[in-house]
């Protein structure tokens, strides 16, 4: 089942890189507290993740905050190595926090999964956004195709603050 607008942020172990490599970090403790922009992209250095979607999220962080985000937040089904990498690579080192769900638990629970096994990625999470605020969705916008991004822009939410 997908998680809907109105309902808690399930409880699943992530992993952000710390100084000293991979930290385990409980989404439940993540979200407690604060507004949270996240936003999921299918995979690390694909196409439309690195060339549109990332990049709509760096150019938009402080207008993000200034509507009241606590923090903006990239998901993936990658490691915390990948995605370490891609925030460099992308400039939003310092501006968005990576979380990695390598092992696909949170994005699961969820029921945002997407079967990428046809290409060669396996399980990957489908291409979403979400405004969660003290760990309820109060707004998410899902990708009808997870090789576009359209409601999911960094703009749309925006528009939904």
């Amino acid at each position: 089942m997908t998680i809907e607008k109105g309902q808690r942020i399930p409880q699943a172990t992530v992993f952000v890189m710390g100084e000293a490599g991979p930290e385990p970090v409980n989404t439940e403790d993540f979200f407690k507290g604060r507004k949270v922009v996240l936003f999921a992209i299918p995979g690390a250095f694909t196409p439309t993740c690195q060339a549109q979607h990332i990049p709509s999220y760096v150019s938009n962080a402080e207008a993000l905050k200034e509507k009241g985000a606590d923090a903006v937040v990239c998901m993936a089904v990658n490691d915390p190595f990948v995605l370490a990498a891609q925030a460099q690579a992308t400039g939003a080192d310092g501006k968005i926090d990576f979380l990695s769900d390598g092992n696909a638990e949170f994005t699961r629970a969820m029921g945002l999964e997407l079967d990428g096994s046809g290409i060669g990625l396996g399980t990957r999470s489908l291409r979403f956004a979400m405004i969660v605020d003290d760990g309820v969705v109060q707004e998410i916008f899902i990708e009808p195709d997870p090789g576009k991004m359209t409601v999911s822009s960094a703009e749309n939410v925006l528009e939904h603050m």
